[in-house]
């Protein structure tokens, strides 16, 4: 089912935010990278959309207005491809090897005393935040330094 791109956006929102921050998962998901770089995005790349809209219109004067709107469209832009491509990477189902680990993650999980049942037979990347973050959140520290 194709989703709206505003609807995709908000989905990336929430996955930004679902997603434990934690140096552990860098070198094994790119999310790690993507968040980082799209929450710089979200705050840096309006202003210099600004500038360069400012810089380009007063020092090359108004025949140059199409081009510095182009330039400083591309720098709103570059946040909101941030969150586009963590909104489809939360509904991407998890690959075969994946979903082994997190079944596998999962079932140690259980024994140690976790809670929540599963949701899905097939699990996407937000089940896989979820169950992330409930590991870092609910677990004990022994329990997931023996994990990474």
């Amino acid at each position: 089912m194709q989703k709206s791109v505003i609807s995709q956006l908000q989905v990336g929102r929430q996955y930004a935010k679902k997603w434990p921050m934690r140096k552990e998962l860098a070198p094994l998901f790119v999310e790690f990278k993507v968040i980082k770089a799209t929450e710089l995005a979200i705050t840096v790349m309006p202003i210099l959309a600004m500038l360069t809209l400012f810089f380009q219109l007063n020092y090359l004067g108004p025949d140059f207005l199409p081009q510095a709107i182009a330039s400083a469209l591309f720098f709103i832009s570059l946040p909101l491809q941030g969150l586009l491509w963590l909104g489809k990477r939360s509904q991407t189902p998890l690959a075969p090897p994946m979903q082994r680990w997190y079944n596998e993650l999962y079932t140690k999980m259980l024994a140690n005393g976790y809670q929540i049942p599963l949701t899905e037979k097939k699990p996407r990347y937000a089940e896989l935040a979820e169950l992330l973050n409930d590991m870092f959140n609910k677990m004990d520290k022994a329990f997931t330094q023996q994990q990474f």
